[in-house]
């Protein structure tokens, strides 16, 4: 439904509806913080490669298009904020297959070199980037693009054991959140059991740092929820 909802220009993001127009959503200004970080994100294209078709392939494709030819090659803004950048390049690597389903050669290639210029980006941003779970976020993308796109064997150990570091530091013994937030512990869970399941794809050992961090989270996401599946929220 979403993924219909984005191909007639209506994007639902955030909890705020933009209607475009029949104009590229990277093109239009919304001052609405919290949809341009999860429209430039990519997140939404789970709702593309669940839909299934041919259309939907398309449309995903058009619209990460759009965003290198606008913002591929201006490292600015709300695009470029490092932990948007992490979103994406996981959201990306994560659904590659409609991306590029169909997809031309110099559309092939235009997607792998923004990736790797994001990649980059990364790579020089994530040790000065704030404490908190964008920078976890940046870890994971990291680890996402060592397994995914050619590298050599250092590049891989190298992101493995910064994540791991990582979540050693900031994921509690309980299974929480060093933010104590119970929203970081489901979003961070949710781009961890995929990466557990890329390493088992790749015939790669994850780190146990990976594995001992979900298994602590499930129970304290559990614990966080009320009966009718809403998180809780302390202030």
């Amino acid at each position: 439904q979403i993924a219909l909802e984005i191909y007639y220009g209506r994007y639902p993001l955030s909890g705020h509806m933009v209607e475009t127009g029949g104009k590229s959503p990277f093109q239009i200004a919304v001052p609405n913080p919290g949809w341009q970080k999860t429209l430039h994100g990519f997140r939404w294209l789970r709702h593309m490669r669940a839909a299934g078709t041919e259309l939907a392939a398309a449309n995903a494709r058009a619209l990460v298009s759009d965003w290198i030819d606008m913002h591929g090659s201006n490292i600015a803004g709300v695009a470029w904020e490092p932990g948007t950048t992490a979103k994406r390049v996981i959201a990306w690597l994560q659904h590659s297959s409609v991306v590029l389903q169909g997809a031309e050669f110099p559309f092939y290639r235009a997607f792998l070199k923004s990736l790797a210029m994001q990649i980059r980006y990364l790579r020089a941003m994530a040790r000065e980037m704030p404490d908190g779970k964008d920078r976890l976020r940046a870890r994971i993308a990291l680890a996402f693009a060592a397994l995914s796109l050619p590298a050599p064997p250092s590049a891989l150990r190298g992101a493995t054991r910064n994540l791991a570091e990582e979540l050693d530091r900031q994921i509690l013994p309980d299974g929480g959140h060093i933010s104590r937030n119970p929203m970081a512990v489901l979003e961070t869970l949710a781009d961890l059991l995929p990466l557990r399941q890329t390493y088992a794809n790749q015939a790669e050992t994850p780190p146990a740092a990976l594995m001992g961090a979900i298994d602590r989270m499930l129970p304290a996401l559990r614990f966080f929820r009320h009966q009718d599946g809403s998180l809780a929220r302390f202030n």
